[in-house]
């Protein structure tokens, strides 16, 4: 445990050597551990490298009250947990959209007349994101591209990809919100 500590001082401190031995040390094991959990090598590779830069980027914030080696393994549960949700979740979507479609309209005028409103919120919220912002999210959502097809196709790097996203769906959930809040 007391050499676990003097690690996550070092890494703390910025010592590259300490991050890198730690990386090569866990990024195997980890990244099977997520494909335990999440089915999806591509995704649990991606999961420990967004831990990794995470915890490189947020370094001096540290703060791990036990050890390393649980912390690591208990971050990366979590995101593949929360990973196959997200796909539960969308897929719970996805079925319901299909049974809607299927099905003969009984959206009353008012949800219908909702409907569009925020149809037009999302719109226009995607119209005020920056170009290249606006392009990712559309090659995501819209063409279906994985972050590292569009990472290909911009010369990005794939952790450029994710930023943006996450700064998309900030923005759309903030104006989604303001949306719902006002009915």
């Amino acid at each position: 445990m007391l050499n676990e500590l003097l690690i996550v001082k070092k890494i703390k401190e910025g010592d590259i050597k300490t991050f890198e031995h730690v990386f090569r040390l866990y990024y195997s094991s980890l990244s099977f551990y997520a494909f335990s959990i999440t089915g999806n090598s591509e995704i649990s590779e991606e999961i420990v490298q967004e831990l990794f830069y995470q915890l490189w980027k947020e370094r001096e914030n540290l703060n791990i009250l036990r050890s390393l080696k649980s912390y690591l393994y208990g971050a990366v549960r979590n995101q593949a947990l929360q990973h196959c949700e997200h796909l539960n979740v969308r897929e719970r979507h996805k079925r319901f959209i299909l049974s809607k479609k299927n099905n003969t309209p009984t959206d009353t005028p008012q949800e219908h007349l909702e409907y569009k409103e925020l149809e037009e919120v999302i719109n226009r919220t995607l119209q005020l994101l920056p170009n290249r912002r606006r392009r990712i999210f559309g090659m995501h959502r819209f063409e279906g591209l994985k972050y590292k097809e569009i990472a290909e196709q911009l010369s990005l790097s794939v952790k450029t990809i994710e930023a943006e996203m996450t700064k998309a769906y900030q923005t759309l959930r903030k104006e989604i919100e303001k949306y719902t809040y006002t009915l």
